[in-house]
């Protein structure tokens, strides 16, 4: 195995050292005639270099010692008129190949370049949307907190509601029971005047009965006291009805 990729660098290195001396043939013969004919080389160079591997820098070393070689034996060759102007030209020929080359590989890296753009958006969209996904989460449980809370509030507003109301009751089960007591006290004290209003109003029947024998004016006198008495007693009996 070893033996095998030994023989095809070999091969590889022949074939480049190859390709050199006919690019340096090729270019001479450019540098010389400076014909479209002798610049169709340059295309097949290209193709050739392309099947090898080779890509731009290699064929500009290989480009850079054939003129420098050229231009040392130019003596014999008449290339010295602006030989490196001219050798750039059928350079820019020959490498033409290995750019179309590179074409798909633009190609591809304009898609990669694309499709790590858009990964970048939707990797952005994604962590937008889980920013708003937390933060609705949170605003929910903010508002589940604040509904709990309102729950405990409502219940404990309620539970004391109901206090009140039962102390309201029983204050109010007091305020009667207390009226009815000041009420039985009134009515019990009212009786006793009624009854000594009575009491006097009799004494007073009695006297008149016993006092036929007096003149006119004091029995007008003693019937006049006797009508204040019972009108008194009225009033007492009308406001104990109250």
């Amino acid at each position: 195995m070893g033996l095998i990729r030994m023989k095809t660098a070999v091969n590889i290195e022949d074939n480049a050292s190859g390709w050199s001396r006919r690019y340096q043939v090729a270019l001479r013969r450019y540098l010389q005639t400076e014909t479209t004919a002798s610049l169709k080389a340059a295309p097949q160079l290209g193709r050739g270099a392309v099947s090898l591997g080779m890509e731009t820098l290699d064929v500009a070393r290989v480009h850079e010692l054939a003129l420098a070689a050229l231009i040392a034996g130019d003596g014999s060759l008449g290339i010295s008129h602006e030989p490196d102007k001219r050798a750039s030209s059928f350079f820019a020929e020959v490498i033409v190949p290995i750019e179309q080359t590179h074409g798909p590989a633009r190609t591809v890296d304009a898609k990669v370049t694309r499709l790590t753009q858009s990964l970048l958006r939707r990797t952005k969209e994604v962590t937008d949307s889980t920013r708003l996904l937390e933060k609705g989460v949170a605003q929910r449980q903010t508002a589940e907190t604040a509904l709990k809370k309102s729950v405990r509030n409502r219940a404990e507003l309620l539970a004391e509601a109901e206090r009140l109301r039962l102390h309201l009751q029983k204050l109010t089960l007091r305020i009667l029971s207390a009226q009815e007591h000041d009420r039985n006290v009134t009515g019990q004290h009212l009786r006793d005047d009624i009854a000594q209003m009575l009491l006097a109003i009799e004494i007073r029947l009695l006297a008149l009965n016993g006092a036929i024998q007096i003149n006119t004016a004091d029995l007008k006198k003693e019937i006049a006291e006797t009508q204040r008495i019972v009108k008194q007693s009225l009033a007492t009996i009308h406001r104990l009805s109250l």
